[in-house]
């Protein structure tokens, strides 16, 4: 589960250029959150982390907020537990109009989970998680991962293009999840329906988010009952064990943990894959090297290469909503209890106080402590996962099609508006067929 780095959709998919605060950013600051700010933010979080490091600005979504683009404040914000992730410390009521956080999760009763929680209970439902969530678990997953991502391709290898996002980066992390949980193979299209409109693929409402959110809701609940009665080898399975032992999951704590866990367990993975292998394109020398390295059977660039490329773009551009309990000092910023904090992770993993030429990819780049996976006790419970579909995704893709290219013209790409996540829309691509 990618805890910190939560896959929330953005509050809007029409996004505006926030409104100047009085005292705040001067005119010639960089507009955000418009589409061209989208297809590259950097230059203007470059610019946030020289003039206005921790700025306070108006969201698509109308909330106000504050975004910490540097590395030391954001990792001290990261860790600070002055900074609830409870939207109950919100100042204002945004939560409770689907402002910020999941859409549908209140009415759904999806609040009761670790993007949600603060410590004691958030330390308590993540040591029963940690029980049934293990690396171990995810180092025995390693065979059907690699079988899925051979059949996906398959799919698609004989004729010669595809769209990498749908047909690969997308399904490719919804069935594993739905697996590792132990959703039936009968059921989980299902959930491959109900993810595509939660990142909204075709564009859905808001409400559709909602609506979606309630069905997997819905069935979660259904499948737990279920298992209780016949527990096998799988995620679910194991929370309701540990929920029999002394410390206790609720139902509803099981059913909100195993939502978040396939919530948060796909769309990071979605975009680690689609974002890695565009940058990979975009700078045809570092993929040169990757490929080489994968033909000699090596395994250490790609290794170093994945946190790499989480680095440089990474698929979540925001760290999840906090909210300040009390007044602080952020950055020489005094926030007020109740404010929102965002921290922009992209931001911070492109300081070049912490990293040296922060704009260059480095597949090779070993002094890289990025924030991609979060820091402090909100730190990603399901990171081995992550890195464990992302490389063999990328392995297995420029092994099995060495002459993969883009499609169309750069320019062409287009990224989806929010504000959590940075990932595309599509990834069109080429390469000459083969027989599976």
């Amino acid at each position: 589960m990618h805890e910190p780095t939560s896959a929330a959709p953005a509050a809007s998919d029409v996004p505006v250029a926030p409104a100047v605060p009085e005292g705040g950013t001067p005119p010639q600051g960089p507009t955000l959150f418009d589409w061209e700010f989208a297809t590259d933010p950097y230059p203007a979080y470059a610019w946030l982390r020289e003039h206005s490091p921790v700025h306070r600005t108006k969201l698509p979504s109308g909330v106000e907020a504050w975004l910490v683009t540097r590395y030391a404040d954001a990792r001290q914000a990261l860790a600070d537990q002055r900074l609830s992730k409870n939207p109950a410390h919100h100042a204002e009521p945004a939560h409770a109009k689907g402002k910020t956080g999941i859409p549908g999760e209140r009415k759904a009763e999806l609040m009761t989970h670790l993007l949600n929680i603060d410590p004691p209970d958030h330390t308590r439902l993540r040591r029963l998680v940690s029980k049934a969530f293990t690396p171990r678990r995810v180092a025995e997953f390693t065979p059907r991962v690699q079988e899925l991502t051979d059949h996906l391709i398959e799919q698609f290898a004989s004729r010669g293009e595809a769209d990498l996002i749908h047909e690969f980066a997308f399904p490719l992390p919804i069935y594993a999840i739905c697996e590792m949980l132990g959703v039936p193979r009968e059921d989980q299209d299902d959930f491959r329906d109900w993810a595509g409109m939660m990142i909204r693929h075709g564009g859905g409402p808001r409400g559709g988010v909602a609506r979606s959110v309630k069905q997997m809701r819905t069935y979660l609940g259904e499948l737990i009952h279920r298992k209780r009665d016949d527990l096998g080898n799988d995620l679910i399975s194991d929370l309701i064990r540990a929920s029999d032992h002394g410390d206790h999951l609720t139902e509803a704590e099981a059913t909100a943990m195993a939502f978040i866990l396939l919530f948060a367990g796909f769309e990071t993975t979605v975009n680690l894959i689609g974002n890695g292998v565009h940058s990979l394109f975009m700078n045809p020398d570092q993929r040169a090297r990757l490929q080489d390295s994968l033909a000699a059977g090596e395994s250490a660039l790609l290794e170093s290469g994945i946190e790499e490329l989480l680095r440089y773009d990474g698929p979540v551009e925001l760290a999840t909503w906090r909210f300040a309990t009390e007044p602080l000092t952020l950055g020489g910023q005094e926030v007020a209890a109740g404010d929102p904090v965002l921290v922009v992770l992209a931001a911070a993993d492109r300081d070049p106080e912490r990293f040296a030429d922060p704009d260059t990819l480095d597949l090779s780049r070993t002094d890289n402590q990025h924030l991609g996976y979060g820091h402090g006790i909100h730190y990603c419970l399901g990171a081995p996962l992550a890195r464990l579909e992302g490389q063999t995704a990328l392995a297995t893709l420029l092994t099995r099609l060495p002459d993969l290219e883009l499609a169309v013209p750069p320019n062409e790409l287009r990224w989806r508006g929010g504000l959590i996540m940075r990932g595309l829309r599509t990834l069109p691509v080429k390469f000459t067929a083969r027989n599976p």
